[in-house]
């Protein structure tokens, strides 16, 4: 297979089962839209196209691992003990709603290190990836650029993510963003769209990924009491 994107076999055919995940997600997307009367009736045909998410990728990464063990919100299968896919739908509600931030996460984990993190928009088809030890780097239209954390450390010129936004008080200097998609966050801190990013701990499978791009590109991720991805130069 010809390789989409700089790096190596194994994230190009990664990329390549989120590309086609990412069509029928887009599908499922249009036909959510039209369920914004009923949200139960949206978030139950969210679900069933969250496991489809699931099944569809992880089939597809069984040829990439085959004795890869399995991490997902809903569904986890132990491996040979050595590497592990760790998958998520990130700002599922957001799905639900019709609203296009949610994103697929996805990280390939060997001896306990992520060696391999693509977060996949697939309402824009944007990509963010990185691999251990090469950078960050964000594909869109048949191109690849690097991407590195801000540079900004004054409060009146930062913008954080937040993962709940009554703590938003607690910034009063900072420009404040509430997404409702972790994955997205953490992309952006990678990206330098935000300078960082706190929030209370989240499901591993949905920040996994955005961990390992924040620290490609430059920053520095906690988690401690709380989730705190930063450029360095702006601190808690």
């Amino acid at each position: 297979m010809e390789n989409l994107i700089k790096g190596s076999s194994e994230l190009n055919k990664m990329f390549a089962a989120m590309q086609r995940t990412g069509a029928g997600l887009r599908r499922d997307f249009g036909e959510v839209e039209n369920l914004q009367q009923s949200l139960p009736g949206a978030r139950d045909f969210v679900k069933k196209a969250a496991q489809r998410i699931e099944e569809a990728i992880l089939q597809d990464l069984t040829l990439v691992r085959p004795m890869a063990g399995i991490l997902t919100p809903n569904y986890s299968k132990q491996g040979d003990g050595r590497d592990e896919f760790v998958l998520a739908l990130s700002g599922a509600e957001n799905f639900v709603r019709g609203n296009p931030l949610f994103a697929i996460s996805l990280a390939l984990r060997s001896n306990d290190e992520t060696k391999i993190a693509l977060i996949y928009s697939p309402i824009d088809d944007r990509l963010y990836y990185a691999e251990a030890g090469t950078g960050a780097f964000a594909y869109q239209a048949f191109h690849s650029s690097r991407i590195n954390v801000s540079n900004l450390s004054q409060p009146h010129d930062l913008t954080i993510g937040l993962g709940n936004c009554n703590t938003s008080s607690e910034f009063p200097a900072i420009g404040c963003r509430c997404t409702g998609c972790p994955a997205l966050d953490l992309a952006w801190v990678a990206a330098g769209k935000f300078d960082g990013f706190v929030s209370e701990p989240l499901d591993y499978a949905e920040i996994c990924a955005g961990e390992l791009m924040v620290l490609e590109a430059g920053g520095e991720v906690s988690m401690d009491t709380e989730l705190v991805a930063t450029n360095k130069k702006w601190q808690r």
